[in-house]
């Protein structure tokens, strides 16, 4: 992907705060007494094993749930008050499988990113058409602006989605499974882009299935099983071999990348 994207974020980085959130979908606990901060400028992973509540801890943190129990806070801010607009121009958040309506053009589908920042009286304007072009480009798709969305291929599809995103230009973003159809050089160029913008200030928070490139990139790390949080903190004291076998039940060893010198998993062969 193209590093021209101008990450300087155009609101300063936010906070968000979980508070005893708890999810229950009638009698069944999703989410269970959940207390965790998301430090400004920070660039935290959600990892764990399938099922465990990722993906809806990440919907809680953008508002798209509003906890059974507890709160959840953007500022210290309860987003349940929030006008949704408003969140929007401060948090940007990209759910896993995103379906775009029929025969929309990539750079259509990019264009509604710019939604929250349209009024009454302030209607399209270059700016927009620059954030538009510079995310295209950034997600190495400005060749294919013109290309019906669902003419793509999974991954361009993907990244169809990222560079909407990318447009919204917000000081946060929350990113489940952005990798997902990504070959493996695409999926580097996308966390190195997430490097970027957590560099220039942005707060990102990612789930992802790949523990190693979660680890090469991340600052912070959440560990979940079943509906909770069994670690939270930096990437070095969370990720041990003991956590491995309590989260994902896998016997492991964990030593330094030898490229960057983050921890990374090596798994041990099964007996």
């Amino acid at each position: 992907m193209a590093q021209g994207f101008d990450v300087t974020p155009v609101l300063p980085a936010s906070a968000l705060r979980l508070l005893d959130a708890s999810l229950s979908y009638g009698s069944k606990r999703v989410l269970d007494s959940l207390t965790l901060d998301i430090a400004p400028a920070s660039f935290t992973a959600i990892l764990g094993p399938n099922g465990c509540g990722k993906s809806t801890l990440l919907r809680l943190l953008g508002g798209a749930l509003r906890p059974s129990h507890g709160r959840a806070l953007l500022d210290g801010a309860d987003l349940a008050a929030l006008r949704r607009k408003a969140v929007a121009r401060r948090l940007a958040y990209l759910p896993q499988n995103p379906i775009a309506p029929e025969m929309i053009t990539v750079r259509e589908l990019v264009a509604r990113g710019r939604y929250p920042h349209q009024s009454l009286l302030r209607q399209w304007s270059p700016a927009d058409a620059r954030a538009v072009d510079a995310a295209l480009a950034d997600t190495d798709l400005d060749g294919f602006a013109d290309h019906p969305v669902h003419t793509l291929s999974g991954g361009q599809r993907q990244r169809a989605w990222l560079a909407l995103v990318l447009a919204q230009q917000t000081g946060i973003m929350l990113l489940d499974e952005p990798t997902t159809f990504l070959d493996i050089r695409h999926q580097l160029d996308l966390l190195e882009l997430c490097a970027s913008l957590h560099r220039a200030g942005r707060t990102l928070v990612v789930v992802l299935h790949d523990l190693n490139l979660a680890l090469r990139y991340a600052e912070r790390i959440v560990l979940m099983r079943a509906g909770r949080v069994a670690a939270h903190g930096d990437a070095r004291s969370v990720m041990t071999e003991d956590a491995m076998r309590q989260v994902f039940d896998l016997d492991c060893r964990i030593m330094p990348d030898p490229e960057t010198g983050s921890p990374m998993v090596v798994p041990r062969r099964a007996r």
